[in-house]
């Protein structure tokens, strides 16, 4: 793969000075997928600390319950558990259900969940794990949650995407690598270069709406990402690659400014590296492919285009 010095670019950012936002969100809603762990723990931690009720979307039931005890004990919120298994689109659409019936209004959607897989294995729905739980999973409960997104006063989609989309690996007409040798670096970048993707198409179909969609990379940071995986990969996550990682509590940090900062109440379609707005690696940016997928993608997850925007 050939980088331009525009592809580089984003290695600067690593080492910027990164923005805080001190707004309250006291009164805002704001559903996080992905919340037991990582990223998106750090997200709702953040969050409750600024005052906004959460929802948290996410498989691990008791592992969510301990984590709103020790939230209500230290925030004055409230926290609602949603059980989902991203692996499974009927449980994506449950969990959406189960949002629009309890909440008129959401504030805040934070699609955090995701995996990362060194062999290639399927969802419950026949396609491609890392691409449907990183991908198809992310973009349903999207798509069925703008309703309430809409009703809020400035409605705001962050989705959490990664620097690995530069290992490219999309093809549109082998979304689910039937014919091409699996290698998992390559799918990852697949499934977060479709995230790019439809992020900016989204962006386009809302606009006139008060609904914002962007993509930020949560910064080089410990996680439990692929902790599903051999254990020769897991010995050389936690016994090399950790040493060079940083405490996700910045990714957190930045995920609060973006959420809640006044300045960006109108900035959608941009991918961030924690906060600052860099440029996607350019196979990130084709139209044509971006099309091809935007309309593959709603065919999977089995929603109209009309419905939408």
């Amino acid at each position: 793969m050939k980088y331009t010095k525009d592809d580089l670019a984003f290695l600067k950012s690593a080492k910027a000075t990164q923005r805080k936002s001190s707004q309250s969100l006291k009164g805002k809603t704001c559903a996080v997928s992905g919340a037991t762990s990582g990223v998106g723990l750090e997200a709702v931690k953040r969050l409750a600390a600024g005052g906004a009720d959460i929802v948290m979307v996410c498989r691990n039931e008791v592992k969510a319950e301990s984590i709103k005890t020790q939230l209500l004990k230290d925030h004055d919120v409230t926290i609602d558990i949603i059980r989902a298994d991203f692996s499974c689109l009927e449980d994506v659409r449950n969990a959406a259900q189960t949002i629009c019936e309890r909440y008129e209004t959401l504030d805040l959607l934070i699609n955090s969940a995701g995996l990362y897989s060194t062999k290639r294995k399927t969802t419950q729905d026949g396609n491609e794990l890392v691409f449907g739980v990183n991908h198809l999973a992310s973009f349903l409960l999207t798509l069925l949650l703008l309703g309430p997104l809409k009703k809020s006063g400035q409605g705001r989609i962050i989705q959490v995407n990664s620097e690995g989309h530069r290992f490219g690996g999309l093809n549109v007409d082998d979304l689910d690598w039937k014919k091409r040798h699996y290698f998992g670096l390559r799918s990852y970048g697949a499934s977060k270069t479709a995230q790019i993707m439809t992020v900016m198409m989204l962006a386009d179909k809302l606009k006139g709406t008060n609904v914002t969609i962007n993509a930020m990379h949560p910064g080089g940071v410990r996680t439990n990402i692929g902790q599903n995986n051999g254990l020769l990969y897991r010995s050389w996550q936690r016994g090399v690659i950790w040493h060079f990682l940083k405490d996700p509590a910045i990714s957190g940090e930045a995920l609060y400014y973006l959420a809640a900062d006044p300045e960006l109440g109108k900035t959608t379609g941009r991918y961030f590296y924690l906060t600052i707005d860099v440029k996607p690696m350019q196979h990130a940016l084709d139209e044509r492919v971006r099309a091809d997928l935007w309309k593959k993608s709603l065919q999977l997850i089995g929603v109209d285009d009309s419905q939408i925007g």
